[in-house]
């Protein structure tokens, strides 16, 4: 992998990290009791963010390693899909549990991206909001992986 991909990489990871930190708050916020629907609206713009993020750095890495972006209308799926499967450029970025679990995310934004924001639901949102972080270390770390190579 060149440098210059590696720097891309780098940064989208950079960004979810820093979206992370920038929304600490509403995070600790929830440990204490169940959120109105001000804090879903914002931890529903997160789940999205941090989502929109990873297919960012799935896409730099079907476009400059794999050479072949997914198009057309299950291009999101199939991009995740490329994501956990090897091919003879390189190895799987996902293991199928991985897989499973950011399809969650998936199926999240692409809700998100057409409700409305009373619409959201806090028993739906939960695992997705209490998982984000430990499924972010674990895919940072196979990125980690590929990116010092």
């Amino acid at each position: 992998m060149d440098n210059l991909v590696k720097e891309q990489i780098e940064f989208k990871m950079n960004d979810i990290d820093k979206l992370f930190l920038e929304y600490d708050l509403i995070f600790r916020k929830i440990e204490s009791g169940k959120p109105d629907l001000f804090d879903m609206t914002i931890l529903g713009s997160v789940l999205h963010s941090f989502y929109n993020g990873l297919e960012n750095i799935f896409e730099i890495i079907a476009k400059n390693i794999d050479n072949s972006v997914p198009t057309g209308n299950k291009s999101h799926q199939e991009l995740l899909h490329q994501m956990a499967s090897e091919n003879g450029i390189r190895d799987k970025i996902i293991d199928e549990e991985l897989f499973l679990k950011l399809k969650e995310y998936a199926t999240f934004r692409h809700f998100y991206r057409h409700a409305y924001s009373f619409q959201l639901n806090w028993e739906k949102m939960n695992p997705l909001v209490h998982n984000v972080h430990s499924i972010w270390k674990e895919v940072k770390q196979n990125l980690e992986k590929i990116t010092k190579c």
